[in-house]
């Protein structure tokens, strides 16, 4: 019984102390969860965001209007810009969340603060952003959580923010972006208004196993890349001369076999660069040059893949 009273005394006291920064994003069954970072910030996962506009509700029970402050897609994080009323800000933890680690999952229902207990039980895991990239060096972790709880504050037992939760994996199991310095980093880059965007080819791809039986259907020989499925108009794909039906299989001087290679080849690119893509077509093998412009493309590339684990709502 012993232990049971200091469980129960540990979830009273992370309610107490993290309960109040905890909120809702937007409204109804599609509507998530954030926590309050700052004053006037407010934190969440991307794929909650859809207008740039959103009400808030708070830990008080009062509701605002946020906008949109900044937004990194391809990471899953957001900033809404918010009156957050004074209500206390989550304070980072300073440590790691290791294998074992007692975590708490903080959310908002209609009556106040949800807290539910579990433990870290693994890391470095790794899903699929909103438009498919890769999030690599995710907590896993066994706190329950309900629909509508992604975006919601992972805490240590000092109520300290360890991580995001922005995944469900099914079987009792649920993944958090860890709050590394990595993590504080790009949330304080969100909170000065600079949105994230990285290069994009403007291609739907498919995987090497896709590309090895098409290409032996039609009596060509096996070889590893991806295949581009579609070519957006306009995109640095479609300038460089990338057509569906074409395999590429080298980006910026590294090997492609998965959808995956592709993402982290690019991720080398910064804005406004290009990059060098050795691509076969039919049994001809060609070098293609695509360009990015300082403005980011619009235009997205996806994978066949898709992600190992969905959104908790």
């Amino acid at each position: 019984m012993a232990v049971l009273d200091e469980l129960a005394q540990a979830v009273a006291s992370v309610a107490q102390k993290a309960g109040p920064s905890a909120v809702r994003v937007g409204g109804g069954w599609r509507g998530g969860s954030g926590v309050v970072i700052g004053p006037g910030a407010v934190l969440t996962n991307a794929h909650n965001v859809r207008t740039d506009e959103l009400t808030v509700t708070f830990a008080d029970g009062r509701q605002a209007v946020g906008k949109l402050g900044g937004i990194d897609i391809d990471g899953d994080l957001a900033v809404i810009s918010v009156d957050t009323g004074g209500l206390p800000q989550l304070e980072w933890s300073a440590a790691a969340g290791q294998i074992g680690t007692p975590v708490f999952a903080v959310t908002l229902n209609g009556n106040g603060p949800r807290v539910t207990f579990g433990f870290i039980s693994s890391v470095a895991r790794a899903f699929r952003g909103p438009r498919g990239r890769r999030i690599s060096g995710s907590l896993e972790h066994t706190a329950p959580l309900v629909p509508g709880s992604s975006g919601s504050a992972l805490v240590d037992a000092e109520g300290m923010l360890l991580g995001l939760n922005t995944n469900r994996l099914g079987g009792g199991f649920y993944l958090a972006l860890p709050a590394d310095e990595s993590l504080r980093t790009r949330v304080a880059a969100l909170q000065r208004g600079e949105s994230m965007e990285r290069p994009r080819l403007g291609i739907g791809i498919a995987p090497s196993r896709v590309a090895r039986h098409l290409r032996r259907a039609v009596g060509l020989p096996e070889q590893d890349g991806v295949l581009v499925r579609e070519v957006e108009e306009g995109s640095p794909a479609a300038r460089a001369g990338i057509a569906q039906g074409d395999l590429i299989v080298e980006a910026a001087g590294r090997p492609i076999r998965e959808p995956d290679d592709v993402y982290d080849a690019l991720g080398t690119v910064g804005s406004g660069g290009s990059i060098t893509l050795r691509i076969v077509r039919g049994a001809e093998e060609r070098t293609v040059e695509a360009r990015f412009n300082d403005e980011n493309e619009a235009a997205t590339e996806s994978g066949s893949g898709h992600a190992e684990a969905g959104p908790v709502h």
